[in-house]
């Protein structure tokens, strides 16, 4: 626990117990102790973080799920309804698509990413569910255009300007198309709105996260694809989420 304390970790104490039981013995817990203290994510050290109630698996150099992003779970699942197709976008881990299909039993579950590794990660968390790999919408089956009621996206949101201001954990141990999203944030979010329509069923609508300086103009984004924005947030979780709806 000195070294984690040495590190920086604020909670040294509850780092340790974790890593205590994940060890399979003295030289493992060793192991886990150095790559922590080398500034690893704890949840990719562990190999697993808690999301929305359910153990994800995390694998190196994959986004780890963060809570407030619970707040496009909520908003998903109350949108969702056995059935339907709801595509889980810029997937990562896979965490949003699998807390949606644990609230809503019996949806029509896609998971896309570019990144190979997140796809890889993905597959785990998602037994039988298609996990395709590549750019947003060019990753997905032609069969669902015009069929998708939930389209969750999770867009990086941070402007390039702002990734050296990012914790060293997430600047040097997350992929940087997880977390850039180009000069004001909002690159990847723009080419998602501009492509949804064409996905979406009619009354199916789309969901990113923004951060709460970026809302304006992220409800202008989805507005301009001629989509119905509103914008919902969650001061518990300290997040803001845009939906934008298919008339």
């Amino acid at each position: 626990m000195g070294r984690l304390r040495a590190a920086g970790c604020v909670f040294a104490e509850d780092e340790a117990r974790l890593l205590v039981a994940a060890a399979g013995g003295p030289a493992e817990l060793t192991r886990l102790v150095d790559r922590r203290v080398a500034g690893e994510p704890l949840e990719q050290v562990l190999g697993w973080v808690e999301f929305c109630g359910l153990r994800i698996a995390v694998a190196p150099g994959v986004f780890v799920p963060r809570r407030r992003t619970g707040l496009v779970v909520r908003e998903a699942a109350a949108l969702a309804v056995p059935g339907a197709v709801v595509v889980d976008l810029c997937c990562g881990s896979g965490a949003v698509g699998a807390a949606v299909a644990a609230a809503v039993p019996g949806i029509d579950l896609h998971a896309a990413d570019v990144d190979p590794a997140a796809v890889r990660c993905a597959r785990g968390n998602l037994p039988g569910v298609p996990v395709h790999e590549g750019d947003l919408f060019a990753a997905l089956p032609a069969g669902l255009a015009g069929r998708v009621r939930v389209l969750a996206a999770n867009v990086p949101y941070v402007p390039t300007a702002a990734i050296a201001l990012l914790p060293p954990e997430a600047r040097d141990h997350e992929p940087r198309s997880a977390l850039d999203g180009g000069s004001d944030g909002l690159d990847v979010a723009r080419r998602v709105a501009a492509g949804a329509p064409a996905w979406l069923a009619p009354g199916g609508a789309l969901l990113f996260e923004c951060g709460g300086e970026q809302a304006a103009a992220a409800l202008d984004v989805v507005a301009a694809a001629g989509l119905t924005a509103r914008l919902v947030v969650a001061d518990e979780l300290g997040a803001t989420v845009v939906v934008g709806t298919r008339p």
